[in-house]
C-alpha cells in the first residue's frame, strides 16, 4: 500500500483556464493508480500541464516524432527500482506531461468531459511510470488497458467502448 504520495502539479500554459477540481483528480488518479498496484512506500509524482506546441517539441526532443500528443511519461524507475528522494525517503516515479489542448480535442471526439479525459490520461502515464508498456501488440496492451480500466472504474469514471481509435 503506497504511503504517503506527493503530486507536484504546475500549469505551464496560459491557453486554457483549468477546471476546477482537476488537481484533485489528477491526484486522486495517481493515488488510485499506486492503490491498485500495490505499490509499496512513499512516492512522488511531477504532472506538468502545458499546450500543443510545447508538447510537440518535447514528443521532437525525446521520441524524435514530430507531432503534438496528448500526454508524455518520462519514468525515473526501472524495473521497480527508483530514485529516492533523500530529503523524504519517497521512491521518485517520473513525469507526466499533459497537453491540455489536445485533451480538450479529445473529450469532444469521444463524448465525455475534460475531467474524463484527463483522468484517464493520467492513469495511463502512470501505469508507464511503473513500467507498463503498449507500443508492442498482444498481451501486454491488454493488461495495461485492463488496469486502466480497473483504476477507472473505481474512480467512478468507466469508459465507454468506443474510447480508443486505431491511431492510438
Amino acid at each position: 500500500m503506497a504511503d504517503k504520495v506527493k503530486v507536484i502539479i504546475t500549469n505551464d500554459q496560459k491557453e486554457v483556464k483549468i477546471p476546477t477540481g482537476v488537481r484533485m483528480l489528477i491526484r486522486r488518479c495517481c493515488n488510485a493508480v499506486l492503490v491498485t498496484e500495490n505499490f509499496d512506500g512513499s512516492a512522488e509524482i511531477s504532472v506538468r500541464i502545458v499546450d500543443d506546441e510545447t508538447i510537440h517539441q518535447l514528443n521532437i526532443e525525446y521520441r524524435g516524432v514530430d507531432r503534438s500528443t496528448d500526454v508524455l511519461s518520462f519514468p525515473l524507475g526501472e524495473n521497480g527500482e527508483y530514485d529516492i528522494n533523500y530529503d523524504t525517503g519517497a521512491k521518485m516515479l517520473g513525469d507526466i506531461v499533459i497537453s491540455i489542448e489536445h485533451a480538450i480535442k479529445q473529450a469532444e471526439m469521444y463524448g465525455h468531459t475534460l475531467q474524463r479525459e484527463i483522468a484517464f490520461l493520467t492513469v495511463h502515464s502512470m501505469l508507464h511510470l511503473l513500467g507498463y508498456d503498449h507500443e508492442s501488440e498482444g498481451l501486454e496492451r491488454v493488461r495495461m488497458r485492463e488496469r486502466e480500466e480497473t483504476v477507472l472504474t473505481k474512480l467512478g469514471l468507466k469508459r465507454n467502448d468506443s474510447y480508443y481509435t486505431e491511431e492510438n
